[in-house]
């Protein structure tokens, strides 16, 4: 067996498993309106967007901790904030 082969395979499904967990989170902060809701680029809890949203705090931010691993979000001081160049893949209908 090639070790290297084998390593480098390895690295490549860790990514692809990866982007299909992340394009998971994409699609429920699409639906529930997270993204957009975050759109204005300011900071906001985890309770207050899922107030904003109608949805369950606790949800909200695990949701949030995932897209902030992944730097979808930014997470500081308790609070997440969407950054405008994220804003405008993920928020807005007319990005391409």
């Amino acid at each position: 067996m090639n070790e290297a082969k084998l390593h480098e395979f390895l690295g490549k499904l860790v990514t692809d498993m990866g982007g299909a967990y992340m394009m998971g989170m994409v699609l429920i902060g699409d639906e529930l309106g997270l993204y957009r809701a975050m759109a204005d680029n300011q900071p906001i809890t985890a309770d207050a967007l899922a107030e904003r949203c109608g949805c369950n705090a606790r949800l909200v931010r695990e949701w949030l901790n995932a897209n902030a691993a992944a730097g979808y979000v930014e997470h500081a001081d308790g609070r997440y904030r969407l950054p405008a160049e994220q804003a405008m893949a993920l928020a807005n209908e007319d990005s391409p």
